[in-house]
């Protein structure tokens, strides 16, 4: 692959289901590129959504799953020099971008929802994942996004403490859903949002001590939208730049 043409995006936009395509007579091959682009994941967030999404059919990938596992390879062919600039000139901050795709699966209608979590301006954790089961509204599926958001900015919290690293003020969750965003400043629970309680009581507790900030943002601007589904390549790129994967000599 390495003389490959290289592609602008790592996923096309046409849908991929469990059945496109043709059985793959041996699969060793997917599952050991597939494998192997979950480690790269690691420090390339622009890749997480597409290797997310081909990791679920490892269990039965198509000629079809093939054929977009070797896009990813072409699209890693024209940006072997991009990585993730990490800033030094910026406060001691954390923030994170939490987002859903509303049964963006055609298959099960369950929902992708997606953070990007950044310290001092720069990104230090991710993650593109299916959500559980199907949520019924667009605004469950962010809210259960959100909530996720905050159990990992906990985790960060705890280790930040730990290290004697105090932080100049809460640490903030930008969503782009009014309803989810609504739902984390309303002190009154509703009996419709029964069924999300724990997610509901587990955010509202950070957020009426202070610990937690959830905040509105224009899906213009929420970053972690690339990593819930696949975009066209203008968004794409604008997106994956403004997360902080770009171009860089070799240090």
């Amino acid at each position: 692959m390495l003389g490959a043409k290289p592609v602008a995006t790592p996923m096309s936009q046409s849908p991929l289901t469990l059945h496109s395509g043709t059985p793959l007579a041996d699969a060793k091959t997917y599952r050991m590129v597939i494998g192997t682009l979950q480690y790269l994941a690691f420090t390339r967030p622009d890749i997480a959504f597409a290797v997310n999404r081909l990791s679920q059919y490892m269990h039965q990938p198509t000629t079809d799953h093939w054929q977009a596992a070797k896009r990813i390879l072409r699209y890693l062919v024209g940006t072997t020099s991009h990585g993730i600039f990490i800033r030094s000139d910026c406060l001691l901050t954390v923030h994170a971008f939490s987002d859903a795709d509303w049964g963006g699966d055609k298959s099960d209608c369950i929902s992708t929802n997606a953070y990007i979590v950044y310290f001092g301006g720069s990104p230090i954790l991710w993650s593109s994942k299916k959500q559980r089961s199907v949520a019924r509204s667009s605004t469950e599926a962010e809210y259960r996004a959100v909530a996720n958001t905050a159990s990992e900015l906990q985790w960060i919290c705890s280790l930040l403490s730990e290290l004697g690293i105090t932080l100049s003020a809460a640490p903030v969750i930008y969503c782009d859903n009014m309803g989810a965003t609504y739902l984390c400043s309303n002190p009154v629970f509703h009996s419709r949002m029964k069924h999300i309680a724990i997610d509901y009581h587990f955010v509202r507790g950070y957020i009426q001590s202070g610990a937690l900030r959830v905040s509105h943002i224009s899906t213009h601007d929420q970053l972690a939208d690339a990593l819930t589904k696949p975009l066209p390549r203008p968004r794409f790129q604008e997106l994956a730049y403004k997360i902080g994967v770009k171009s860089l000599s070799p240090s």
